[in-house]
């Protein structure tokens, strides 16, 4: 007697359509995991009992992920050594570990990936079709995703997903030594207003993660994210994130109102993921009128470049203030800009710190840190006086 094995992928999608079939997707979605695991193991009990003990386990986990997770980007989302994601058009995958992209075999299709995808947006009213073909959006592990399809999209469904939070990283693995930490430590406790400025995929983000461990336990610290990524240990955090419009145009709530909003909130600390439009104003702002000791991120080539930027972005702000008054709030606000940068490697590093002095006319800074090759050198103290160590 010959027994005819079925292809693996042809027993996963039987096993999955029949469970659909008997439940209904959407139902699905609202039984906890753990009967929805049931259910799938006496479905492949019982339909496919000359399987082995170890596929029968892990063909139910594989059908568990195409119900309620992500089907065979699970593995990927498990691994902690991936940072980013990247699925083109076509089913090609690539990942990045320790900034170095590589490809991977990843079995999902573009009707898959899209299903995938939808599955995410439907509890956050948003959508992805040919009238709305760009979404942002965030998983429940706090990864970032952003997906595009056509027309913008010429090769198919492009998805990227950056994960954050899966390692902590702490200031150490940025290249510096314990001078350059201690420094840094001081910097946050002492009160400095401090930005951190890099290229995209830089570490801005982690880094600021980093720093804000330093801030004491006993401060209350009100976060802003466009999309939720810090993840602070301090047990008085307050989380804020920005909501984008539904599928309707309605309903969206910008970082800059949050950051107005965040100013009733009574923050020691405010923290803002990154600057990258008119709610440079508002944060400068808020700098100005007793908020010090701020932290945030935004993009840019060099410490001066990042206060043209802050300077430039500030004028969105539509309050028709002169561009020499806003660098003026600026020179007075911003105390420290940490440049942090990738090598050729991939590896992350702090390439300077410098500090804002206050000067009559343009910005001028005066290096705290510096970077040269694979020496780093601490130059010296801050002019400034410490703004928390005057109020204590």
């Amino acid at each position: 007697m010959t027994v005819i094995v079925e292809p693996e992928a042809s027993i996963r999608a039987a096993v999955h359509r029949r469970l659909v079939e008997s439940d209904g997707a959407e139902a699905l979605l609202r039984v906890p995991a753990p009967e929805v695991r049931r259910r799938i193991a006496n479905l492949v009990a019982s339909e496919h009992p000359l399987l082995a003990m170890d596929r029968r386990e892990q063909l139910v986990g594989e059908v568990l992920n195409d119900v309620v997770g992500l089907g065979p980007l699970e593995p990927l989302l498990a691994d902690a050594t991936i940072d980013e994601i990247m699925i083109n058009g076509g089913g090609r995958c690539f990942v990045e570990r320790g900034g170095v992209l590589e490809p991977v075999d990843v079995p999902i299709g573009e009707v898959e990936l899209l299903r995938l995808v939808d599955r995410i947006l439907a509890p956050l009213s948003l959508r992805l079709d040919r009238s709305s073909p760009l979404v942002e959006a965030r998983l429940a592990d706090g990864s970032r995703l952003h997906a595009v399809i056509p027309p913008l999209a010429i090769d198919g469904p492009c998805v990227t997903i950056r994960r954050f939070g899966a390692r902590p990283v702490p200031v150490e693995d940025f290249g510096v030594r314990p001078a350059g930490v201690e420094l840094l430590r001081d910097v946050i406790v002492d009160g400095a207003n401090v930005v951190i400025s890099g290229g995209t995929g830089s570490g801005k983000t982690t880094l600021l993660n980093a720093l804000a461990a330093a801030i004491d336990d006993r401060e209350r610290i009100v976060t802003i994210e466009e999309t939720a990524e810090l993840r602070l240990g301090q047990p008085h955090v307050v989380r804020l994130e920005a909501r984008p419009a539904n599928a309707e145009g309605a309903g969206a709530v910008t970082v800059r109102e949050l950051i107005r909003a965040s100013l009733r909130m009574r923050p020691d600390r405010l923290v803002v993921g990154e600057v990258r439009g008119a709610e440079a104003l508002d944060l400068v702002q808020a700098l100005n009128t007793g908020h010090e000791g701020s932290l945030s991120t935004v993009h840019a080539n060099s410490p001066l470049d990042a206060l043209r930027r802050l300077s430039t972005l500030a004028l969105f702000g539509g309050t028709g203030l002169p561009h020499d008054a806003i660098c003026e709030q600026l020179r007075a606000s911003v105390d420290v800009i940490v440049q942090v940068a990738r090598s050729g490697s991939g590896a992350r590093h702090i390439a300077a710190v410098v500090e804002v002095v206050e000067h009559a006319d343009g910005f001028e800074v005066h290096p705290l840190l510096e970077r040269h090759g694979q020496s780093v050198q601490v130059l010296g103290t801050r002019h400034r006086m410490p703004r928390r160590r005057i109020r204590r």
